[in-house]
């Protein structure tokens, strides 16, 4: 059996990460309010998966390993700088964008942004679909679960202003 080590050091840092993100979880505090689901559902159910592929990743590194060798490497495409641009743009978007005109808007330009950086030459309807999906996360976030996660002008406009 041969044993990948840098894919085996991969594979014990996602272990590692589950475990530290389902310790986080645990210290999380919980207020009897909650009757069911409370703030620690979700950090829980991303250290399970990340044990689960932490896991997963181990098995494959034990086995082989998943990474290419360096020959197969060096015929791989170039670095791609103008989608590693365009990445970096959604994300200076969304932190230039989030303040003064909230969530939906930075969403938005992020997303396009990302969908652009894949290769994607339908910007109007990454747009409109960015649109829609950024205000029903929204929606879902701050009217359904109670999580502000930043109004601005697109929200203060179709819901009025935050109480």
């Amino acid at each position: 059996m041969r044993r990948n080590l840098p894919d085996l050091g991969a594979a014990l840092f996602v272990l590692l990460l589950g475990l530290l993100t389902a310790w986080q979880a645990s210290v999380i505090p919980t207020s009897p309010i909650y009757a069911q689901v409370g703030p620690k559902a979700i950090p829980y159910l991303v250290a399970a998966g990340l044990l689960a592929l932490g896991v997963a990743l181990t098995v494959a590194a034990l086995r082989g390993g998943w990474s290419d060798d360096i020959e197969e490497l060096q015929g791989a495409a170039p670095l791609n700088l103008r989608a590693l641009g365009l990445l970096l743009a959604g994300l200076l978007a969304n932190l230039a964008l989030i303040g003064p005109f909230g969530f939906t808007v930075a969403a938005t330009a992020q997303f396009a942004l990302v969908a652009a950086a894949f290769g994607s030459r339908a910007h109007l309807r990454n747009l409109a679909i960015a649109f829609v999906v950024s205000l029903g996360a929204y929606v879902l976030f701050v009217k359904l679960l109670g999580v502000n996660i930043g109004a601005g002008v697109v929200e203060g406009l179709l819901f009025g202003s935050p109480d």
